[in-house]
């Protein structure tokens, strides 16, 4: 059987593909390493936009967690109560909204792949802050609107990667006849788990935890895109600025 080989699109897509994995597999990897790095007996952590609880059990191979020191605030009912049937800390919360939760009480606030899914970003962010203790830390992991890939998107009249991305209802609607019915689900109000509202730039992320009141600021860049894999590495740190993925850390004053 003869194969035909792939068109050129597949190949393109098949190369994006490869550069996104690995983009997303180390800077998960960081955010997790960052969030427990000051791991001590009686630390404790919030994960916020924390699904399933799914990430204690990441977190507990990088150190000895326990799931008393684990708390989480997701936003779906469903993913909470999976999450507290595994006996996790989860509790149903908007991170949108000022958080129910006293001051002080965090040595670590985690935020993997959420800050871009909230209307009130900075707020967040401020919330954050309030319910570190002293010397706490922010861990932040999302994506970055000043890519050159967004450019490129743009310079060609495609809608940027990272969002904002509209509501698509509509557009749902006329892709019936497309047989598109399986993107519905991908498609919520003020919540979505999908669609991008507000995606900071490097810059502007960075400057914004600065007029929050954090300090030892540090960010890291993942993905230069179109660049090679084998070239990501020293690209990266030469430009955080313009990567696909960014992984801030903050501390609250001690």
């Amino acid at each position: 059987m003869i194969r035909k080989k792939p068109q050129g699109h597949t190949l393109i897509n098949s190369y994006l593909r490869g550069l996104y994995a690995r983009t997303m597999r180390e800077a998960y990897a960081l955010a997790r390493q960052e969030a427990v790095s000051d791991f001590v007996e009686g630390w404790t952590i919030l994960d916020c936009g924390a699904d399933d609880g799914g990430n204690f059990e990441t977190l507990r191979a990088l150190a000895p967690i326990t799931a008393a020191q684990y708390h989480g605030m997701e936003w779906s009912p469903d993913l909470v109560r999976k999450a507290q049937d595994r006996g996790l800390n989860v509790r149903q919360g908007d991170l949108n909204q000022p958080l129910p939760l006293d001051d002080q009480q965090f040595d670590c606030v985690l935020g993997l792949s959420v800050l871009e899914h909230l209307l009130n970003g900075c707020q967040f962010i401020v919330e954050a802050r309030r319910i570190l203790k002293p010397g706490g830390k922010l861990v932040i992991l999302t994506p970055n609107i000043s890519t050159y890939f967004t450019i490129a998107l743009l310079l060609a009249g495609r809608m940027p990667s990272t969002g904002p991305h509209p509501d698509s209802n509509q557009l749902i609607k006329a892709a019936v006849s497309l047989n598109m019915k399986d993107i519905e689900g991908m498609v919520e109000g003020d919540h979505p788990t999908h669609r991008h509202l507000v995606v900071f730039s490097f810059r502007t992320l960075r400057e914004f935890l600065g007029l929050a009141g954090f300090e030892s600021i540090t960010g890291r860049g993942f993905g230069l895109y179109p660049f090679p894999n084998f070239l990501q590495r020293p690209l990266e740190r030469i430009d955080p600025w313009h990567c696909h993925q960014m992984v801030f850390t903050a501390r609250k004053p001690a």
